[in-house]
């Protein structure tokens, strides 16, 4: 019964959801229910009906665009949980250490943070159980960890110092996904802001810290958006409204059975006037493109870096009674100037997904003139009449190579497999309180704690021991960029990202060449 019952309800979604038209459907739709009976009825072994239709309408879907997806309940629920901008348990952030759970940090605000709970504090037993030495993993700490507002979990604490183990008894709550990753003053006229997402809380972010900005004084904005593959449209649209003048439109959409939608900027922009840069790469994507597609459309800021991913279709999303939701494509994103931002997705889906990896084999990602647009069209800014190009992502005004000068592949390992990570854990846990008495400021942190030589040197012995060889040829080559990730990862253990990100990006092309963009910026803002 169950079987037949998901086929009926393949049947009606084909006739409801593919075509607002039933009746135009009706033969496909029959032949479809059809194969589907005699599969289920005739079929020489037992199929599994539940997996041949979660197959069979992925399948059908990706021959449609790469963004019309089906996603099962279990799949919804983890995708949308950072969109939808928090979760629900004792607001921890952790790592799995020396095969205990080890407080990265506490959460502000959250439930363990008021409690007392400290970084570097170990969960040993959870409800009683013990938890240390047993091989838990991550999921298996959120399974216990996380859970319905209100409820009650015991934790049991190893803190240094202390002897015995401290009992907590934590009570579940809401807690935040942010999407700011790092938000810092780079000097007395200039703000940084990393966003690595837009969910349903970053508007009231964004708009608590540029509030935060202009009461210390700041008129320019560095926007970083590299790697930030999207989220809620009325996210992006709030974002570009902070940035431009009353009744700018922002972005449009349109379909075939869709029909035109504007956004339009409001006359509640906290940051109208001033220099604003934007920082794009390969990763930008969607809700980020509109934003950096009408900055740009409007002559408004200046975007560098890399040409975006080129993400501009729209999804509606389809629930079904079992939870699964199928996300359908029904309309395309166009900048103010008419530019569509999707990039062409003809040759297939395999071609499409190699993209990126085809940009940096062409050269794309070093060298501005290796960038060919396929189907590109000229279009011209709104106030300057400058020429910018539609149909592949949104292509920055000032291109930056990516650099891998300092990039080697010991240093990709010891990132990768965790290693730098874990030495840095055992490093501040073992000097958090000496480090604190010296550097009670990050500031002062910044401009005083040197990673020197013989600090490498310990880092490169503790790989050793992790059977990770370090080459002579590659620490040479990577040495300074291993000293400021180092040196950013402990200022993230004992402050937290902001200042991982200020330290970080002394390194970054991108952002050094928005640095020197603010400063020369007549030069570069009348080109």
């Amino acid at each position: 019964m169950r079987k037949r019952l998901i086929v009926g309800w393949l049947f009606i979604w084909l006739l409801s959801v593919i075509s607002p038209v039933a009746g135009q459907f009706n033969d496909e739709g029959f032949k479809f229910m059809k194969v589907f009976n005699l599969i289920d009825s005739r079929y020489v072994d037992t199929v599994n009906m539940n997996k041949l239709t979660d197959e069979t309408i992925r399948d059908m879907l990706h021959k449609l665009d790469p963004h019309s997806v089906y996603i099962t309940k279990d799949e919804a629920e983890a995708m949308n949980e950072p969109l939808v901008g928090n979760f629900e348990g004792i607001g921890v952030s952790f790592n799995i250490f020396k095969d205990t759970i080890m407080i990265v940090s506490p959460i502000p605000g959250g439930p363990s943070e008021k409690l007392g709970i400290r970084a570097g504090d170990r969960i040993v037993k959870i409800a009683d159980e013990n938890v240390a030495g047993t091989g838990i993993t991550t999921k298996q700490v959120f399974a216990k960890l996380r859970g319905k507002k209100g409820t009650i979990v015991k934790v049991d604490i190893k803190r240094h110092g202390i002897n015995d183990l401290i009992s907590f008894m934590i009570t579940r709550d809401k807690i935040p996904i942010f999407s700011i990753d790092a938000a810092y003053k780079v000097d007395i006229n200039t703000g940084y802001i990393r966003l690595s997402r837009f969910s349903a809380t970053t508007t009231s972010e964004i708009n608590e810290t540029l509030k935060k900005f202009k009461k210390e004084g700041i008129s320019n904005i560095i926007l970083d958006l590299s790697g930030n593959g999207g989220g809620y449209l009325d996210a992006a649209v709030s974002l570009a409204d902070e940035f431009l003048e009353t009744n700018r439109q922002i972005v449009f959409t349109l379909g075939a059975h869709s029909l035109k939608k504007e956004y339009f900027s409001t006359s509640n922009g906290l940051f109208e006037s001033g220099k604003l840069v934007i920082i794009t790469d390969e990763g930008t994507a969607s809700a980020s493109e509109i934003v950096a597609g009408a900055i740009q459309d409007w002559d408004r800021g200046i975007i560098i870096g890399r040409r975006s991913f080129g993400k501009g279709l729209v999804q509606n999303p389809f629930t079904f009674s079992d939870g699964s939701i199928i996300r359908l494509t029904v309309a395309r994103y166009y900048t103010p100037t008419g530019r569509l931002i999707q990039k062409p997705y003809a040759d297939g889906y395999e071609e499409y997904a190699n993209d990126l990896t085809n940009r940096f084999s062409h050269g794309e990602l070093s060298n501005k003139d290796s960038i060919h647009f396929t189907n590109a069209s000229k279009y011209y800014t709104l106030q300057r009449k400058r020429v910018v190009y539609g149909g592949g992502g949104i292509m920055p005004d000032v291109f930056v190579p990516i650099d891998t000068t300092a990039f080697s592949a010991s240093y990709q390992k010891i990132v990768a497999r965790g290693i730098l990570n874990d030495f840095v854990l055992n490093y501040v846990d073992e000097n958090r309180d000496n480090l604190k008495i010296k550097y009670p400021y990050f500031q002062n942190f910044k401009t005083n704690f040197i990673i020197d030589s013989i600090f490498l040197q310990r880092l490169v012995a503790y790989a050793s021991q992790k059977s990770l060889v370090f080459k002579t040829s590659d620490f040479e080559k990577s040495k300074h960029l291993l000293a400021v990730t180092l040196k950013a990862s402990i200022a993230r253990d004992l402050w937290g990202s902001s200042e991982f990100y200020e330290i970080l990006n002394s390194v970054d092309p991108s952002y050094n060449k928005s640095i020197e963009v603010l400063s020369k910026w007549n030069s570069y803002f009348s080109k």
